[in-house]
């Protein structure tokens, strides 16, 4: 068993409840952690017996293309889409980090995690 987890993805999205969020944008952080058996790939040193994580990052950066007013709701949708590509996932966790929030204050972020069992 192994994990596979691409670190701080960066993202220019429109996520958020203010109207100007979604209008204006923000910077985001993405870290996907998967937990797939790697015994195959250990041995054979063969790409399709493992997660590409180049296909991970470009379906984690079709998700944060679309627009959503919750982190949870897109940290959701990434490991949806992961998992639909890669049915040999045993676990996924998604962390979305939403950089320089407007709370009110100076904060660096906040963030969502979200981990599904299989």
């Amino acid at each position: 068993m192994g994990q596979i987890i691409l670190d701080d993805m960066e993202f220019y999205a429109f996520h958020g409840c203010m109207a100007e969020e979604q209008i204006i944008g923000g910077k985001f952080l993405v870290t996907v952690s998967i937990n797939t058996d790697t015994s195959e790939a250990e041995k054979t040193d063969i790409l399709s017996k493992t997660i590409n994580y180049q296909e991970v990052y470009a379906l984690t950066k079709k998700e944060m293309e679309k627009k959503s007013k919750l982190l949870e709701h897109v940290a959701s949708r990434i490991a949806i889409a992961v998992k639909n590509r890669f049915s040999n996932i045993s676990k996924i966790g998604v962390k979305v980090t939403k950089l320089n929030p407007p709370v009110g204050g100076k904060m660096a972020g906040v963030s969502i995690y979200f981990e599904k069992t299989f």
